[in-house]
């Protein structure tokens, strides 16, 4: 009962829409009589063919399928419609400059007389099945060939015409594009499937309906003011059903074929080929890089300007402002703000240290590339403008571009992942720079571009600034509340090691037994020298100062480091050259002794840790090297050299910034490389005598 029923609500719905657009058609037709100026030379046409599609509707409404009344209804549409395009491209007067039109439009109307003739020798004459399903084929073939060049023409009709008569022409356009559209669509699966689909020809009178309505607002006095602003989100979920929808019916249209060529085995192959199709669908539609190009495709051929810029703006301060126990540190939010932009899957993000070297500050989704200690030194950045966006890949294409061009180092060119550096000013001052790995549908980068990144990246050197500033404000805060705890302690220490003194002092005068006091004096004299001498040390803490430099053995100062560990198996000594440099000897140890005692503390308690000195250019290099849990570019860069900040249990957090603040006062230098999970190396450099001399003949001869 059910399935029969089905074929009534169909032509009960197809009744209704269509008698629906017979009368929206007849309206419109009568209402342009008293307009004849709407659309100018075109008007007359474009009411006479209005007018048939009434009458084509009614014909439909009447019989509801194919068949000699339709077709002639149908035919005469077509030809008045191909009629008003040309009177159309009259509007601007183009009818006459384009030759081609009419030798076109002829050929369209002899297609649809075809058609036409066709249909009314099946309605006439008696086949046999196979003959009129042959005879069907044909009159859908000629239908299909007539919608494609009616498209043709209505799109030359649009991408043709200038500025100015596109804003009237945009509206009658989509009427009729929408027109041969479901007319394309429709005699294509009349086509496939040999025979007339019902339930998509009810549907027929929508598009009258739709004809209508575009054609009222192209005839309305404000229709120029009136434009179609799809967003983007709608355009690429849009564009993306029409894809879907080609690769469907393409799979449809082969597996059509194969069911003809495929003899015997005809529904094997058909049913073998749709499986593999479907696979393949199935593997593709969801992936990146297929989402990625069609986002490529809609922004280049839909849109004047490739971002949504107020798009783009939401997401940078959704991804930048994000906050939370979960969300990431502001370094990787940095990173992603910029990759987002362009699609890119991963990036780093370089800082300068206080010798304007940029460093690793941070990674996002790129843990593989390796990363130098010094990622770009300052030589390299003081020689080009610092604003300047870099495509590596106009670089990697000839050797003159890149001998000319901005100097960047070999590590970034010569991996392959590497796309582009945009560089985050603030005031003219670099303090940032992200590199952007490649996405996954490649592009060039155009002035677009440029701009859009250039906009972001001052905006977040200002999040950047602004975020140092205030840890910088916090520091200088913990130093205050530091400075007035020593105060106390020195205040207190210092009025101990009197008490001693004068302890010392009164038993020299009172005391009875020399042996007694021989012991005791000695005991006080070393306490007090103790205490003084911590003094000294605690005076020394925010300056980094160091009593004396002279002429150092760096290998005995090695040595002596590792001989305070002599119990611990784990720390051994490694290449130890013999070297001289100028150096204070304690204070050199002490930053020594600090880094061995951190890789152990780092270290599971089996893994070595290895002290070697080495020469490198006019410096003597330390390096001591762990295979402990090393450490985050976030934390070396934030953390690891700011006071006060310590990972173990009860520490001071001053250790590793004294000692950087000792090696600088030593006009030495102190670095470090670390990764995660796998370890860390620091690396001390202190100038040698040698380079020590001949700086300092230079200066004299200078001051000279």
């Amino acid at each position: 009962m059910m399935v029969a029923l089905i074929p009534q609500v169909w032509f009960s719905l197809g009744f209704v829409l269509y008698i629906t657009g017979a009368i929206a058609c007849a309206a419109l037709a009568l209402w342009l009589l008293t307009q004849r100026d709407r659309f100018g030379p075109a008007t007359g046409a474009i009411i006479t063919a209005l007018a048939l599609t009434s009458l084509w509707s009614l014909a439909f409404a009447v019989t509801g399928t194919i068949g000699a009344l339709t077709s002639i209804a149908e035919t005469v549409r077509n030809l008045a419609w191909l009629f008003a395009i040309y009177r159309l491209f009259a509007t601007d007067g183009r009818h006459e400059r384009l030759a081609p039109i009419r030798p076109v439009i002829v050929s369209l109307a002899f297609v649809e007389l075809l058609a036409l003739g066709f249909g009314l020798w099946a309605s006439a004459a008696t086949f046999d099945a196979r003959a009129r399903e042959i005879v069907f084929d044909l009159i859908a073939m000629f239908r299909l060939l007539g919608s494609v060049g009616a498209l043709v023409l209505v799109h030359n009709l649009y991408a043709g015409a200038s500025e100015h008569s596109r804003r009237s022409l945009r509206w009658p356009a989509s009427g009729l594009a929408i027109l041969w559209t479901f007319d394309l669509n429709l005699y294509t699966i009349a086509y496939l499937g040999s025979g007339w689909p019902e339930e998509l020809s009810a549907m027929r009178g929508l598009v009258a309906i739709a004809l209508t309505i575009l054609f009222s607002v192209g005839a309305s006095k404000d229709r120029k003011a009136l434009k179609l602003r799809p967003s983007r989100a709608v355009t690429f979920q849009t564009f993306s059903l029409l894809v879907i929808g080609v690769y469907l019916v393409g799979m449809v249209a082969v597996a059509q074929w194969l069911s003809y060529a495929g003899g015997d085995f005809a529904r094997i192959i058909e049913l073998g080929f749709l499986t593999v199709a479907s696979a393949v669908a199935v593997l593709l539609l969801p992936s990146k890089r297929l989402r990625g190009w069609l986002r490529v495709v809609t922004a280049k051929h839909f849109f004047q300007h490739r971002y949504d810029y107020r798009e783009e703006w939401m997401r940078f301060t959704r991804t930048i402002g994000a906050g939370g126990p979960e969300a990431q540190s502001l370094d990787e939010r940095v990173i992603q703000s910029v990759a987002d932009i362009t699609e890119s899957p991963a990036g780093l993000l370089l800082s300068p240290d206080e010798h304007d070297d940029l460093t690793l500050a941070a990674r996002w989704n790129w843990a593989e590339i390796e990363v130098p200690a010094i990622a770009i030194p300052a030589a390299l950045r003081q020689t080009e403008d610092e604003s300047f966006i870099v495509d590596l890949d106009d670089l990697r294409a000839q050797d003159h571009v890149r001998a000319t061009g901005p100097q960047v180092p070999a590590w970034l060119l010569d991996h392959p992942r590497v796309w582009a550096l945009v560089p985050l000013v603030h005031f003219e001052r670099l303090v940032g720079m992200v590199v952007l790995a490649r996405p996954p549908v490649e592009r060039k980068l155009d002035w677009e571009d440029f701009d859009m990144l250039r906009v972001v990246g001052q905006q977040l050197a200002s999040y950047i600034a602004e975020y140092s500033g205030q840890q910088a404000l916090a520091e200088a805060s913990r130093f205050d509340d530091f400075h007035r705890r020593i105060a106390f302690v020195m205040h207190d220490i210092k009025n101990l090691a009197s008490q001693l003194s004068l302890l010392a002092r009164n038993a020299e005068l009172h005391s009875e037994k020399k042996e007694f006091r021989d012991d005791m004096l000695v005991t006080l004299r070393n306490s007090a020298d103790k205490l003084n001498a911590l003094i000294a040390r605690l005076s020394r803490y925010g300056n980094g100062a160091v009593e004396k430099l002279a002429e150092v053995c760096a290998a005995d100062v090695a040595r002596e480091a590792v001989s305070r560990f002599a119990g611990n198996p784990q720390v051994l000594l490694g290449e130890c050259q013999p070297q001289q440099i100028r150096a204070n000897a304690e204070s050199l140890e002490q930053v020594l002794v600090h880094l061995i005692q951190n890789g152990l503390d780092a270290s599971d308690g089996k893994t070595p840790v290895f002290l070697s000195l080495t020469t490198d250019g006019l410096n003597a290099r330390f390096e001591v090297v762990d295979s402990g849990s090393g450490m985050s570019p976030e934390f070396v860069r934030t953390r690891l050299f700011k006071p006060f900040v310590s990972t173990k249990q009860g520490g001071f957090g001053i250790g590793a910034f004294e000692a950087r603040e000792l090696v600088n006062a030593m006009r030495g230098r102190l670095q470090v490389e670390s990764r995660e999970g796998l370890g860390s190396r620091f690396i001390v450099r202190m100038p040698l005598t040698a380079s020590t001399a001949v700086y300092s003949d230079q200066t004299s001869q200078k001051v000279a």
